[in-house]
């Protein structure tokens, strides 16, 4: 996936994406008219910015998405952590949690991950 970074604009336009994909090209258009008041032009002219980043394609008029949302966030993370921390997440979890105190709730949950995804 690479280093794939986006504006906050592209942000907000690639989550409507993945909010109604797959969607027509016509009806992303519209879309972005009601809820960004974009012209049809600006609405084509960020879905080739964001298409010559490898996140969505337009497919014949029906826009999809390439790399999942979930998919995107977690490499997004990956990159914080590696650029931020020097890749270690123990770092990155005692940067985090220096002015946040846990819930039970999130220390349960944190422990869950932990456990399922430890190397044997």
């Amino acid at each position: 996936m690479g280093n794939i970074r986006l504006t906050e604009t592209e942000g907000k336009f690639a989550e409507l994406i993945w909010d109604h994909e797959p969607i027509s090209s016509g009806d992303l258009v519209k879309l972005c008219e009601s809820e960004l008041n974009w012209k049809k032009s600006t609405t084509y002219t960020m879905l080739k910015r964001i298409e010559s980043k490898g996140i969505f394609a337009n497919q014949n008029g029906v826009v999809v998405a390439i790399i999942q949302r979930d998919d995107f966030f977690a490499e997004q993370s990956n990159q914080f952590v590696k650029d931020t921390f020097n890749g270690s997440l123990p770092k990155f979890l005692a940067a985090f949690t220096k002015t946040r105190k846990l819930s039970d709730s999130e220390i349960d949950d944190v422990l869950r991950l932990i456990n399922e995804h430890k190397e044997e």
